[in-house]
């Protein structure tokens, strides 16, 4: 399971979002957003997504070692865990930008640890880096058979956390939900 989360119909919920301008970076550091919480048994969220979109996961206690994933945003096969980056679909920067800058840092925590919204998925490193805190106005995954799930995650999770959207990231989302 990569992704794929979105619940309710994604096009009333793009249209229940509230547009905005991007708000300022002002006191945004990646720390504001304390991730990778420990699950238990020396778990943490990071070996839970890995386990999670993995096939064939090999553990050590609950640190996972070994496995295959598959990045959505790219194709590419991976076989090792250290390759894999957990991407944030809504980038921690741009949650600043739509509203987060103005939660509490634990709530903010609660968003960068969601496991319950399609919030986090197995990729590449190279695809997640690319990507870096850019929208879907910016940035869409390589593989265009996977815009419909990208542009419907990113809209659950935007409109569970009631995050705002820019005039171009919702028409961007807009164009790459006719892909569904």
């Amino acid at each position: 399971m990569a992704g794929g989360g979105t619940s309710g119909d994604p096009v009333k919920l793009l249209a229940g979002l509230k547009e905005a301008k991007a708000a300022s970076m002002r006191g945004y550091t990646r720390d504001e957003f304390p991730h990778w919480r420990d699950t238990g048994s020396n778990c943490d969220v990071r070996d839970t997504v890995l386990k999670r979109d993995g096939r064939k996961v090999k553990l050590s206690g609950c640190n996972v070692v070994g496995g295959t994933w598959k990045s959505i945003y790219d194709g590419k096969t991976l076989t090792k865990p250290t390759l894999v980056d957990i991407d944030h679909v809504v980038p921690l920067a741009n949650a600043w930008r739509s509203g987060a800058g103005a939660w509490t840092k634990d709530k903010r925590g609660d968003f960068a640890n969601d496991l319950d919204r399609p919030q986090l998925v197995a990729v590449s490193q190279a695809s997640n880096r690319g990507k870096g805190d850019q929208d879907p106005s910016t940035w869409k995954p390589s593989v265009r058979a996977e815009w419909c799930t990208y542009a419907g995650d990113w809209i659950t999770v935007k409109s569970y956390w009631k995050l705002t959207v820019t005039s171009a990231e919702k028409k961007a989302l807009t164009a790459m939900l006719k892909e569904c």
